[in-house]
């Protein structure tokens, strides 16, 4: 009999925790696993709804505000009425209402967190309820070892209770894309050096400081453009720094589009100047496509990035460095390649998607076996 594991999330619109999540429920071994999804936000989302046509169950509950207390009902019918095995929470306000849905039934709890806030924060009422919930707990994971520590420090967790398990990514760079056409289609020239980022456009990720960087990149190289992918609440905002820092004609923004990573095909540079990450899914998939990446030194992305060996590590919020750096590689193009291929030998070995899999299922069995 095939083993249950049911996924709880916010929802499975375009993130990365939602992109690890269809992850694992394209991957994890069919003949083992029946595997589920269940969003609390009352929206399935786009990365959903193209599972469900590939035949994966996903459904969706209706989260009230404040504390719903007919929310752990309702998971916890949920788990009774599909025989649940596994309980498997994304992020922490999913895990605090599953594994309390999860009291008196024979499911096993396993919650992973998948990225932090910025700046990190606590409560008291964490201090006192984590510990307690961590005894109910089946298993804790974390996407990196920043991320373990943070949960430590700020969630009150046990460290001995949390196992890292990174990210991994199916290679998508044996894909035929046709470069040229894309490039046609962003108005690029062959004389274009183009530096790129994928992202949702939130404070977080720090456009601003790429921007600003940005500006003195184009005034010694004007062929130079900056291409940002992806779109969310700073959209205008970044459109109105490009203003005021007379970027408009070098800045792209190509919005929402349904398969960003064929544009880091035509990236010479791959940008992540972020205040904080996790295990970047978008920064292994630079690496999958051989891209030197520059990021900032936070979160996850030390762990993933060697300095000057798979790529270049600058210090948070440094507009010079990032400058520098960007300056460095466009004078260099053998350090482009040579970071690039490294950056894609690491990805092999540490960030695919086969390693991803083998850890959460080697996970799943031990839990059922306790």
């Amino acid at each position: 009999m095939k083993i249950k594991i049911l996924h709880v999330t916010y929802d499975m619109a375009i993130g990365g925790t939602e992109q690890v999540i269809r992850q694992l429920v394209e991957n994890t071994d069919p003949e083992k696993f029946e595997v589920a999804i269940l969003c609390l936000e009352n929206n399935i989302g786009e990365i959903g709804q193209e599972l469900i046509k590939q035949g994966i169950k996903v459904s969706k509950l209706k989260r009230q505000e404040g504390f719903d207390f007919s929310l752990l009902r309702a998971i916890r019918q949920f788990i009774l009425e599909n025989q649940i095995d596994i309980l498997h929470c994304h992020q922490y306000t999913p895990y605090s209402y599953g594994v309390l849905a999860s009291f008196f039934t024979a499911v096993k709890v396993i919650f992973t967190e998948h990225g932090r806030f910025y700046p990190d924060s606590s409560s008291w009422k964490r201090r006192i309820i984590n510990p307690v919930l961590a005894m109910v707990t089946d298993r804790i994971t974390s996407i990196s070892e920043a991320t373990r520590e943070a949960l430590i420090r700020y969630e009150f967790l046990p460290g001995k209770q949390i196992q890292v398990i990174y990210n991994g990514i199916a290679d998508l760079s044996k894909k035929t894309y046709d470069v040229l056409t894309l490039r046609n289609e962003l108005g690029l020239d062959d004389n274009n050096i183009v530096l790129g980022t994928i992202s949702r456009l939130d404070p977080i990720k720090n456009h601003q400081m790429m921007l600003a960087a940005f500006k003195s990149v184009v005034m010694q190289y004007p062929e130079a453009r900056l291409l940002i992918v992806g779109d969310g609440p700073l959209m205008q905002e970044l459109k109105q720094q490009c203003e005021q820092l007379d970027i408009v004609n070098k800045v792209i923004f190509t919005g929402f589009i349904i398969e960003p990573q064929k544009l880091l095909k035509i990236m010479d540079i791959f940008l992540l100047p972020s205040l904080s990450e996790g295990t970047s899914m978008t920064l292994l998939e630079a690496m999958s496509f051989s891209k030197p990446c520059i990021v900032t030194d936070v979160g996850g992305n030390p762990e993933i990035v060697k300095n000057e060996e798979t790529g270049l590590i600058i210090p948070s919020g440094d507009i010079n460095a990032l400058t520098k750096s960007c300056l460095d590689l466009i004078n260099n193009k053998q350090k482009q390649i040579t970071l690039g291929q490294k950056g894609r030998e690491r990805y092999k070995k540490s960030f695919s998607v086969t390693n991803m899999i083998a850890e959460f299922e080697a996970l799943y069995g031990s839990v059922l076996k306790e």
